[in-house]
């Protein structure tokens, strides 16, 4: 199964790696193929930047420690072909997930909750984990 990754997952995976979304993602990497954007990687970096910028180091040993499929995030998006998504910038990850291929989605982003569509799925990391657990 292909299972795309959204910024938070990340984050929290590598702040927290006895949490419960660090379970979760290791247990994608092993079983999976994990795709990972560029514009979330950008987004990563951007992150710890601001908030932890003595730990941005450790999110490229991170990178560079885990197997993923890395998707380049297209430059321009028309709007009016991808559902309507309440927050704008979450619409690059939206369109990655869906352009990459992904069977899955895995977010911890609220405004994901009302977007309907077929493929791929959206899981929180609670949902799925109920599955694996």
């Amino acid at each position: 199964m292909r299972v795309f990754v959204d910024t938070n997952i990340i984050i929290s995976a590598m702040l927290f790696p006895n949490g419960k979304v660090a379970k979760v993602f290791s247990h994608l990497l092993e079983k999976h193929t994990v795709i990972i954007s560029s514009y979330t990687k950008e987004e990563c970096t951007e992150v710890f930047e601001k908030k932890f910028p003595a730990k941005i180091e450790q999110l490229q040993i991170f990178f560079d420690g885990i197997n993923f499929e890395e998707f380049k995030s297209p430059e321009k998006i028309d709007e009016k072909q991808y559902p309507k998504i309440r927050d704008i910038k979450d619409l690059p990850v939206l369109v990655s997930a869906i352009l990459s291929d992904a069977d899955i989605l895995l977010t911890g982003d609220k405004d994901f909750e009302d977007i309907k569509i077929d493929k791929p799925l959206i899981f929180t990391p609670s949902k799925y984990y109920e599955l694996i657990a």
